[in-house]
């Protein structure tokens, strides 16, 4: 994921149809009644954060299928075999080891085989269109292991059966939603991006068909809540990279996807990719509003 030629193939590659939730341009869409209230709810005062996890990768059409062993969510889960390369890439891998820790800097197969975090592993395959991702993937000495599987077939809009979980809390596929270099050097993300709160309701809605939550206070976000950019946000001050990002969640959004740090995007964690942080901390949730689809007569 992380060089030219994976970049010419995910830059040509149409992630979903162009009707998808993840392709939808939200920029007139109208506010959520409760905008407010649920961005007071995420912190009006709280920094926009990235965390540089959701690195990929590319598959040829006849990648060998292994089977991988699903141990938290068999019935939620979609059967294998599945392509599953060996230098398949752990959450985080590279970037995030190389830029963001101290000390020596683990090899891939440690980082297989590693333990603890959500350890997501998204496999792409740009021929058939199909993606492929884990939630807790880990190597062992007897195979793969994963605590849930999802396969999402790139050509369709099919969602997961409602009430499904996937390797995002919400049921939403993550690949569609990473932010990529090729992205930031082109001047825009273009699909929506996923983004990460504490406090999430429970409760769900479309895109996601799966909640993560016990609260019921209706000024928390469900999974699937959409989020954008306020159209009279200044950019104009930030670097390329950070400026394309904006661009893409003014025009379309972020969907809460998952449970964790507040107003944290996913951005691969592509060497080439600079250090956002010192930027993105400068927009305050208050530059956010919450929206929702117009209604059809």
């Amino acid at each position: 994921f992380n060089t030219p030629e994976a970049d010419a193939i995910v830059s040509a590659l149409e992630v979903f149809p162009p009707d998808n939730p993840w392709n939808q341009v939200v920029d007139e869409w109208p506010r959520h009644p409760d905008s407010d209230a649920i961005v007071a709810s995420i912190g009006a005062d709280k920094p926009l954060r990235y965390n540089p996890d959701m690195s990929y990768i590319l598959v040829p059409p006849d990648q060998e299928r292994v089977d991988v062993k699903i141990t938290g969510y068999p019935g939620e889960s979609d059967r294998g075999p599945y392509p599953v390369p060996d230098n398949v890439p752990i959450e985080g891998w590279p970037a995030y080891y190389q830029q963001f820790r101290s000390g020596k800097v683990p090899s891939l197969d440690e980082v297989q085989r590693g333990t603890g975090g959500d350890r997501h592993a998204l496999v792409v395959d740009p021929v058939n269109r199909m993606l492929y991702e884990f939630f807790v993937m880990r190597k062992t000495d007897s195979g793969w292991q994963a605590a849930q599987a999802s396969i999402f077939d790139l050509k369709t809009n099919e969602l997961r059966p409602l009430g499904w979980t996937s390797a995002d809390a919400a049921g939403l596929p993550v690949f569609p939603a990473v932010v990529r270099y090729d992205e930031t050097q082109r001047g825009m993300v273009e699909h929506a991006m996923r983004v990460t709160v504490r406090k999430t309701r429970r409760a769900f809605v479309a895109p996601a068909t799966h909640y993560a939550s016990r609260h019921t206070n209706p000024e928390y976000p469900r999974m699937g809540e959409r989020i954008r950019l306020k159209a009279d946000f200044d950019i104009s001050g930030f670097s390329p990279p950070v400026q394309a990002i904006l661009k893409g969640l003014k025009k379309y959004g972020m969907f809460v996807a998952d449970n964790g740090i507040e107003w944290a995007i996913s951005v691969a964690p592509d060497p080439r990719i600079p250090k956002l942080h010192e930027e993105l901390r400068r927009i305050k949730g208050s530059a956010f509003e919450v929206v929702v689809a117009p209604t059809t007569e």
